[in-house]
């Protein structure tokens, strides 16, 4: 007989590693140029918070995404982000690297992505989240959904998740009530 499939709240125990792709996940995914034609992009505070408080609960963080731009590097550095893949066509090669550097195994790992080029980590990761309003191929294949669409707190959401499933939540909640702890914390 063979086991059950673990539930999103056994996957996201696991998690040592939150990968994130940017446009549509960390953004709305809209795009704004300039008259230049350099690209702008809005990014959510809590869900930079967010972020933050898995680098606090000793969740290391990554950003896979196919675009490369000069915002996504400060963003990335501001948020201490350790790993940053921008300009990737193959988001799995960039995945199998990740896992190289790290040490990890997949299913050590959580993607939150929208869309198809996501699918090719979110199918390797032992926990695939997807925003909201993802792609319905991509919401079909999440372990887990936001309620929340991308770059308007799914980010924080898929965090707080993870650090409520590994028992992180409340200690860090408390610290923050108590003034105790996120000193020098901006989302």
């Amino acid at each position: 007989m063979a086991a059950a499939p673990l539930t999103a709240t056994e996957r996201a125990r696991r998690v040592k590693l939150m990968i994130f792709d940017v446009d549509g996940v960390l953004t709305d995914g809209g795009l704004m140029f300039t008259a230049e034609g350099d690209t702008m992009k809005s990014f959510n505070s809590m869900d930079g918070h967010g972020a933050k408080l898995l680098r606090e609960a000793g969740i290391d963080t990554a950003i896979i995404t196919g675009r490369k731009s000069g915002i996504v590097a400060v963003r990335a550095k501001e948020l201490k982000i350790t790993h940053l893949y921008q300009g990737i066509e193959n988001k799995p090669e960039a995945f199998a690297d990740l896992l190289r550097q790290t040490g990890l195994t997949a299913e050590e790992c959580g993607y939150m992505g929208d869309d198809w080029v996501d699918l090719g980590v979110m199918l390797k990761v032992g926990f695939a989240a997807a925003p909201a309003n993802s792609h319905p191929e991509v919401i079909a294949r999440a372990h887990w959904v936001s309620e929340a669409r991308g770059g308007h707190g799914a980010v924080r959401e898929v965090c707080d998740t993870l650090l409520r499933a590994q028992n992180k939540y409340d200690s860090l909640l408390a610290a923050a009530c108590s003034g105790g702890q996120q000193q020098g914390l901006v989302g």
